[in-house]
């Protein structure tokens, strides 16, 4: 059983930094693809957006909302996803979600295809202030 828990939420100002981890177990990431995925306050399950995504290989893609400012990388090691998010600003405000997929598909593909993503952690809450 596929099972995905996110952590290092928490809130910081405007400029500051944080590190989400998502640690997965029941998952090979083998010719899949992980993310992590967010949720303004505002917007429902819908609204959900791609942040950044990492296949098997370690090739990676970013919304450009956050290129240049966010990290995925992961530990195969320690079945741990990661995502290092620096220059934190208020808009970034929402609920992380770590996510994983058994499709086949890109970086730049899992980005815009929430729905082929069939496990999800609970989210871990980011708050950012002014």
């Amino acid at each position: 059983q596929v099972q995905l828990v996110e952590s290092g939420g928490g809130s910081v100002q405007a400029g500051g930094s944080l590190r989400l981890s998502c640690a997965v177990s029941g998952y090979t990431y083998s010719g899949t693809c992980m993310g992590w995925f967010r949720q303004a306050p505002e917007k429902g399950r819908e609204g959900r957006e791609g942040v950044a995504a990492i296949d098997s290989d370690g090739s990676t893609a970013y919304a450009d909302s956050v290129k240049g400012r966010f990290t995925i990388s992961k530990d195969n090691a320690k079945n741990t996803l990661y995502l290092q998010m620096n220059s934190l600003k208020p808009e970034d405000t929402a609920m992380y979600y770590c996510a994983a997929t058994r499709r086949s598909m890109t970086p730049v593909q899992a980005l815009g295809v929430m729905g082929l993503f069939g496990y999800w952690g609970q989210g871990t809450q980011v708050t950012v202030s002014s």
